[in-house]
């Protein structure tokens, strides 16, 4: 029996942040992939910490269709809305390329909304929200190309399991161990709706003892700070700008303009590709 050929893409997310195992990262794609059922499944990850949806068009995909993968994941466009070039035009373009190129190979895709990195940071209101309706648009446009291209679609954005600080490791963006097993237990069961998988998937439970609160501030003070530098260093004079814009309007109370611009901005953007099939939103998981 041939082994299934999943092919992971995407960013530090799918690379396996937050559930070190044996000196390196493992995560939900390596979870999953053990626990697809009797076929066996040989998983080649290609996420790379810090990739935008333009990393993984130009070059984790070539990778990806050179493997003639069933199974391909694609969870990107967080790192898109922490960057001062974002462009909701160019991300809805990118991912319907490598949405279209996966399932012309007759792969089949999964993917995922993702929650805003603002609310997981915990940053005040005025900071927060412009960085919310950035991801809020990623996810529309994620959500209209999986049901276009008939991709296996999990809504990860929302759910107690986001406010349950024992899923979250010490960065509070990115899983832990708990985690990572949630993502794939809940990929796991899409899968297996479409027959696509069987058993009863990875456990919830971790194998190794969460982090010490020790352990959590020592890599706040070292490997967090640095992380956070490197963003601010590129958007954080926008993202003051785009605080200031919030609170005028915010004052003026006409804060539904910011959120109807970006609306009209997600519409023309998926207007713009250039398939005329009705839009529609997947089935909620």
């Amino acid at each position: 029996m041939r082994p299934v050929r999943f092919v992971a893409l995407g960013d530090s997310l799918t690379e396996g942040v937050g559930d070190p195992v044996g000196g390196g990262w493992r995560g939900w794609a390596a979870l999953l992939a053990g626990e697809l059922g009797d076929r066996p499944a040989h998983l080649t990850n290609l996420a790379v910490s810090g990739a935008q949806t333009r990393d993984v068009l130009e070059t984790q995909l070539p990778a990806a269709l050179a493997l003639r993968p069933d199974l391909v994941s694609v969870l990107v466009g967080v790192n898109d809305t922490l960057r001062r070039t974002f462009d909701i035009h160019a991300v809805a373009a990118r991912l319907d390329e490598v949405y279209a190129a996966c399932t012309a190979q007759g792969a089949v895709v999964l993917t995922a909304c993702l929650p805003d990195p603002g609310a997981m940071l915990g940053l005040p209101g005025a900071l927060a929200r412009p960085l919310a309706r950035r991801q809020r648009a990623v996810n529309t446009v994620v959500h209209a190309l999986s049901a276009r291209h008939g991709a296996v679609h999990l809504h990860a954005a929302e759910g107690a399991w986001l406010t349950d600080r024992a899923m979250w490791s010490a960065d509070r963006l990115h899983p832990g161990e708990r985690g990572h097993r949630q993502l794939a237990l809940r990929f796991h069961a899409l899968l297996a709706r479409t027959g696509l998988a069987d058993g009863g998937g990875p456990s919830p439970e971790p194998e190794f003892p969460a982090p010490t609160r020790a352990e959590r501030l020592r890599w706040l003070a070292t490997a967090g700070t640095g992380w956070v530098a490197r963003r601010c260093t590129d958007l954080l004079p926008q993202l003051l700008r785009l605080a200031a814009d919030e609170m005028r309007h915010h004052a003026r109370g006409t804060s539904a303009r910011l959120d109807l611009r970006t609306a009209h901005a997600v519409t023309a953007a998926l207007a713009a590709l250039s398939s005329g099939e009705p839009w529609a939103e997947p089935e909620a998981a």
